[in-house]
């Protein structure tokens, strides 16, 4: 399943988030995917695109970053995955 993973620097600290991922890396488990990010331009939110087939992992991820960074996860589909589903209902 894909995730688009809204991060909200916890008090607009990206800094303290940056200095992690410099020192320690993503630190994802293993079969947690990343795909892309694109950060806004005040540095106040990431927005990632990550895979996995059990959702305890992306649980797992978390728990490493929570303290900086509240989460906010969002089961997403492909455009190509919503025109199939789609497709009938029209």
């Amino acid at each position: 399943m894909i995730y688009m993973i809204i991060e909200n620097f916890k008090d607009g600290d990206a800094v303290s988030v940056y200095r992690r991922f410099r020192d320690r890396g993503r630190m994802l488990p293993a079969g947690l995917h990343y795909h892309a990010s694109w950060v806004e331009q005040s540095f106040g939110r990431c927005f990632q695109l990550m895979e996995c087939d059990e959702p305890n992992l992306l649980q797992e991820w978390i728990s490493l970053w929570d303290d900086l960074i509240d989460f906010e996860v969002v089961p997403v589909n492909t455009s190509e995955e919503a025109v199939k589903v789609m497709t009938p209902r029209l």
